[in-house]
Formats: structure tokens, C-alpha cells, sequence
């Protein structure tokens, strides 16, 4: 079955991007493979991003995955919005469930904060892979919106690459209660 899975990077401080949505901070010479990335491209078919993720992307030269299915999450765009793309406003775990039954590669969760906290307090991410940059940003859009949730993670894998960034690769526990921690 297929599998959804975030697959992102963010500073050592725990963003994804500045306020603005800039990303500069992630251009810096990479490793030979790309921290993997061409082989995590291999396993996936269908890339899902939000509205805000596609739009920073048009900004800089190229939102849709090439050779990908792209969907664009929504609640605003008509569904033949964004050619090249197909427009959802599905609830992440129907949209979920509905590509896991699929035949094909599995699902890159692309982002951004609402969408990975979105899915992940649904039930409807099984993976998360994190690569953290070794650079502090001070303020952004943090990895997840600040919903209330404790979700169990297990741990898969980690790698060091040469330049300082770590990838963390998580198998989110489906059998650890998922619970929304009391209110402070």
C-alpha cells in the first residue's frame, strides 16, 4: 500500500521557511546525491502541497514536480485552477485513504505547516523524514502549525551528511494513542 510521507528540511531551530515564506537559508552547495533526494523522487508518484507551498514555489521558477502528479491543496482555487495540477479540498484523511488504494509509488507530503500538522493530527501521515540544516534562523513558519497534538513517533533511521545536515527519518506509531496534550 502506499505510503504518505513528509519529506522536508528545516533550520536547527525547527523552520521551514521565514516569515516572507523566503527559503534562502536551504541554497548551499549539497552533498553528490542530494541528501537522497533522487532516489526519495524514484519512490513517489504523487507530490500533495498546499496552496502557499505552490505559490513560493511559482516565486521561485518552479512549483510543480515535473513527472509527478501534483495535487494543490485548497479551499479557494477552483478545481481547474492550476494546469499541470489537480486542485483538492478533501479532508486530509478521505484525500489519504483515497491514494493509499492506488496502485503506483508512494506520496511525497510536500507541506507546508498547516498541511503536515493538518495531516499528521488526522492519522493521515505514515512517514516523516526531516532533514535539519545546520543554521538558525531566529523566527519563520515552524514545521507545524501549533495545534495541540501528541503523536508517537518511531525512529527508522538517521545520517549525518558531510556539511552538518542530519536526516531523521520517523515511522509515525499508529498503535501509541494519539492524544491532544491539556491546555496550560
Amino acid at each position: 500500500m502506499k505510503k504518505i510521507i513528509a519529506y522536508l528540511a528545516t533550520s536547527a531551530d525547527g523552520f521551514i521557511a521565514r516569515p516572507d515564506g523566503d527559503v534562502s537559508w536551504l541554497d548551499r552547495p549539497r552533498p553528490k546525491d542530494e541528501y537522497g533526494m533522487p532516489a526519495f523522487l524514484r519512490s513517489v508518484d504523487t507530490v500533495i502541497m498546499g496552496r502557499e507551498t505552490y505559490e513560493a514555489g511559482q516565486k521561485l521558477g518552479g512549483a510543480l514536480i515535473e513527472g509527478k502528479r501534483n495535487i494543490v491543496l485548497s479551499r479557494s482555487l477552483p478545481s481547474y485552477g492550476i494546469p499541470g495540477a489537480t486542485v483538492e479540498n478533501a479532508p486530509p484523511l478521505e484525500l489519504a485513504n483515497r491514494l493509499r488504494e492506488e496502485k503506483g509509488g508512494n506520496v511525497w507530503l510536500m507541506g507546508g505547516a498547516d498541511v503536515f500538522g493538518s495531516f499528521l493530527s488526522a492519522g493521515a501521515l505514515d512517514e516523516l523524514i526531516i532533514h535539519i540544516v545546520p543554521v538558525l534562523i531566529g523566527i519563520g513558519i515552524p514545521l507545524l502549525d501549533s495545534t495541540p497534538r501528541q503523536v508517537e513517533l518511531k525512529l527508522r533511521s538517521t545520517r549525518k551528511f558531510a556539511d552538518g545536515v542530519v536526516r531523521i527519518h520517523y515511522d509515525i506509531d499508529r498503535t501509541a494513542p494519539t492524544s491532544t496534550p491539556p491546555s496550560t
